[in-house]
């Protein structure tokens, strides 16, 4: 019920503050469940993947240490986050997911680089989908990216590509990893050119440096 609520007052606050913004190729989204993996480009692209990926429901990540606050702990498990140690994620950072996904309820999102701070790509989401037997949708977010840059009124564009399934019997090995990884950058880039030939991502915080 909280998670249905506010989506729709975000999603009313957004269009207020920027308008309405761009989803494109929506049809690539399957009906079953699936992962929604992108780069991690400002701290909100989570909240802007899952909008427009409506009115599917998402399940995410979050690091343990939001969970101390009992208020926010609350909010957090009400919206379908669960806790994952980030210096120490353990086995339980696959498995959560992967029962969560096989349950057939939500979809997931996962960033691949695991920062907004780092390009650099993990095979968490790869093993995932794999364990769990749902496709990864390669997804890009292009926009402002600072609550402040909102009001620019900049648009908000969300793009999906086509979906990826990872053969069950790959192995993931460090060689295994690698090409998934490789056809999932390619899969944004060329998401981003889509969008916009001309687009060129700057981490903010190390533009401000």
């Amino acid at each position: 019920m909280l998670y249905s609520f506010l989506r729709i007052v975000i999603r009313l606050l957004l269009y207020i503050i920027n308008g309405r913004p761009r989803y494109l190729n929506r049809k690539n989204l399957p009906k079953g469940s699936y992962i929604l993996v992108g780069p991690h480009r400002t701290w909100f692209d989570p909240i802007l993947f899952a909008l427009a990926a409506s009115p599917k429901k998402f399940s995410f990540m979050a690091k343990e240490e939001l969970f101390k606050n009992p208020i926010i702990r609350w909010i957090l498990v009400t919206c379908y986050a669960f806790s994952v140690n980030r210096k120490h994620p353990g086995p339980s950072a696959i498995k959560t997911p992967v029962k969560i996904l096989r349950e057939g309820k939500l979809s997931m999102i996962i960033f691949p680089s695991g920062s907004r701070h780092t390009q650099h790509l993990k095979g968490g989401a790869v093993v995932i989908a794999q364990m769990a037997n749902v496709p990864l949708i390669p997804t890009v977010y292009q926009g402002p990216l600072s609550f402040k840059k909102l009001f620019s009124r900049k648009k908000i564009t969300v793009d999906f590509g086509k979906p990826i399934v990872v053969d069950r019997k790959q192995r993931m090995n460090e060689a295994g990893r690698a090409a998934l990884d490789e056809k999932l950058q390619s899969a944004f880039d060329q998401l981003d050119q889509e969008i916009d030939p001309n687009f060129h991502y700057v981490d903010i915080s190390k533009k401000n440096e």
